[in-house]
């Protein structure tokens, strides 16, 4: 699959979904897999950087998570 789902975890850090191809759409995984009440952003996986050196510092602003909220059942 050539997208990925970013959220922003409670703590500030980053979490990037890479979704399985189950049968499910992207859209229907990020709802399913993003923990519940948190905003999310699907994006291509070349807007994600190769770049791994710093991924503790990767950011992104709360603005940009528009695509939906999680509603994941623990």
């Amino acid at each position: 699959m050539d997208k990925r789902i970013i959220y922003k975890n409670t703590d500030g850090t980053i979490a990037i979904i890479i979704p399985a191809d189950c049968g499910l759409t992207v859209e229907q995984i990020a709802r399913k897999d993003v923990p519940t009440g948190l905003k999310y952003k699907i994006v291509n996986v070349s807007d994600i950087s190769t770049d791994r050196t710093y991924r503790d510092a990767w950011t992104i602003d709360d603005v940009e998570l528009t695509d939906g909220v999680g509603e994941w059942l623990q």
